[in-house]
C-alpha cells in the first residue's frame, strides 16, 4: 500500500503530495489537464525503475519540468507498506546549466527509517546490511542506482521493493488493440493492455486456481458466459477465445471480436484474480469506465472496490457521475489546475464545502479545493 506519494517540479505536479495512505481504494476526479494521468506516469517512473530502465533519458524528458524551470530538480519521493514495514524512495533528477542532459542529483532507498543506500551526484554509500559490509562506489550520473544495486536475496529489501513496484498494474486500456493473442506470459501488463493475452496465460501459469475468480465475475456481468479458453493456435502462440450458451445454444468468439466493454470487463476480471493469487498489489486505473454503458458503470467500479478492500490498493481516474456515486467524501480527491501556467491542486472532497448536489456541483465544475 502506498503511504505518501510526493511529486514536485513535474509538469503540472509541483510540491504535490496525494494523500490516500490506509485507504483501500481512491477516486481522482477532476478536469482533462488538471494532472490525473500525470500521477499514473509518475507510477510508471517507478516501475521503469524496478523493471531495469535506470538510464534518466529514458525516464524523464527536459519537456518534463514544469513551466520549464530546470533550475529546481524534479523530484519523486515514495513511501509504501510491504509486509508491516515502510519503504521509502526518494529519487531527484537536475539538468545544470550548460548541460544538454538531465542526471541524476539524489537518490535515497530507505526501510523502516533505516538508510540502505544515498547517492547524491555519482558518489553511492551503500549501508551494511544482513552481516555484509557497508561500502561507497560510484555510479555513473545519467543512470539511476536502483536497478544496478544487487540483491542478496528474495528476502532483501531491495528485491522486495522492487518486485512490488514492478507488480504495480498501471492501466489505461485500448480495446481496440487488444487482440487476445499471446506469444509468452506476464504478470505485469502495458499501460495499454495490449498484451492481455500474456497477462492471462501468465496469470494462470503462477496460480491455475485464479481462474475460479475470473469465472466467476465474468458470470455475474455476463448471464450467458460459459467459459474462456487459450488454445495454441501456433508454434509457441495461443489465442483466446470466449464462449457463450443459452439454453441449448452456444457460440465461440475470438477475443478480438468482442466489443470494447466486454473486453474491459475481461481485464476487471484478471485484475481481481491478480490481486488474490500474486497481491496485495496497487492498482492505478485511469478511467475505468470508459467503454462501458452507464448502467454498467456502478458494478464495475463496486467490483473493484471490494476485491481491494481486504488487500492492495486501488486508485482510479473519472468523469463519471455513476463512479463518483460509488465513493464517500474521505475517498475522493478533488484534482484542480486553475490554467496551465498554474500547479495541480488536490484536497479530498471531505474537507470541501459543496452547495447542493454534490454531482451537479462536482458536473458544473462548481467545486473549489
Amino acid at each position: 500500500m502506498i503511504k505518501r506519494l510526493y511529486v514536485n517540479n513535474f509538469r503540472c505536479l509541483e510540491n504535490f503530495e496525494l494523500p490516500i495512505s490506509e485507504r483501500p481504494s481512491t477516486l481522482l476526479f477532476g478536469r482533462n489537464g488538471s494532472g490525473k494521468s500525470t500521477v499514473g506516469v509518475v507510477l510508471e517512473v517507478f516501475q521503469s525503475i524496478a523493471n531495469g530502465t535506470n538510464r534518466v533519458g529514458q525516464l524523464v524528458r527536459l519537456s518534463d519540468f514544469a513551466q520549464e524551470r530546470s533550475d529546481t530538480p524534479i523530484r519523486f519521493e515514495i513511501e509504501v507498506v510491504i509486509g508491516g514495514k515502510v519503504y521509502g524512495y526518494v529519487l531527484a533528477f537536475e539538468r545544470p546549466d550548460g548541460f544538454k542532459e538531465m542526471r541524476v542529483f539524489e537518490e535515497k532507498f530507505t526501510v523502516g527509517g533505516k538508510t540502505v543506500y544515498s547517492r547524491e551526484g555519482a558518489q553511492v554509500q551503500l549501508a551494511g546490511m544482513n552481516k555484509a559490509k557497508a561500502a561507497n562506489f560510484q555510479v555513473d550520473w545519467h543512470l539511476v542506482a536502483l536497478p544496478v544495486i544487487q540483491e542478496q536475496s528474495k528476502t532483501d529489501p531491495l528485491y522486495i521493493f522492487k518486485t512490488w513496484l514492478a507488480r504495480m498494474l498501471i492501466l489505461a486500456p485500448i480495446p481496440s488493440l487488444i487482440t487476445g493473442d499471446s506469444k509468452g506470459e506476464t504478470l505485469t501488463p502495458k499501460r495499454d493492455v495490449t498484451d492481455f493475452g500474456e497477462w492471462f496465460t501468465g496469470l494462470l501459469a503462477y496460480s491455475p486456481g485464479a481462474y475460479t475468480k475470473i469465472d466467476s465475475y465474468l458470470r455475474e456481468v455476463m448471464l450467458d458466459f460459459k467459459d474462456i479458453k487459450n488454445p495454441s493456435s501456433g508454434t509457441d502462440s495461443r489465442s483466446l477465445t470466449a464462449q457463450f450458451q443459452q439454453d441449448r445454444a452456444s457460440i465461440s468468439l475470438p477475443f478480438r471480436n468482442l466489443s470494447d466493454g466486454e473486453k474491459c470487463f475481461f481485464i476487471c476480471a484478471v485484475t481481481l484474480a491478480a490481486n488474490e493469487a500474486y497481491g496485495p498489489i496497487f492498482c492505478f486505473w485511469d478511467e475505468p469506465d470508459n467503454y462501458l454503458a452507464l448502467s454498467e458503470v456502478g458494478h464495475f467500479v463496486m467490483a473493484l472496490r471490494r476485491a481491494f478492500q481486504n488487500g492492495g490498493q486501488l486508485l482510479i481516474t473519472s468523469h463519471n457521475p455513476e463512479a463518483v456515486r460509488k465513493f464517500s467524501d474521505e475517498n475522493t480527491l478533488i484534482m484542480k489546475r486553475p490554467s496551465h501556467l498554474e500547479p495541480t491542486i488536490v484536497r479530498m472532497l471531505s474537507d470541501i464545502q459543496v452547495q447542493g448536489d454534490l454531482v451537479d456541483a462536482l458536473i458544473r465544475d462548481d467545486v473549489e479545493p
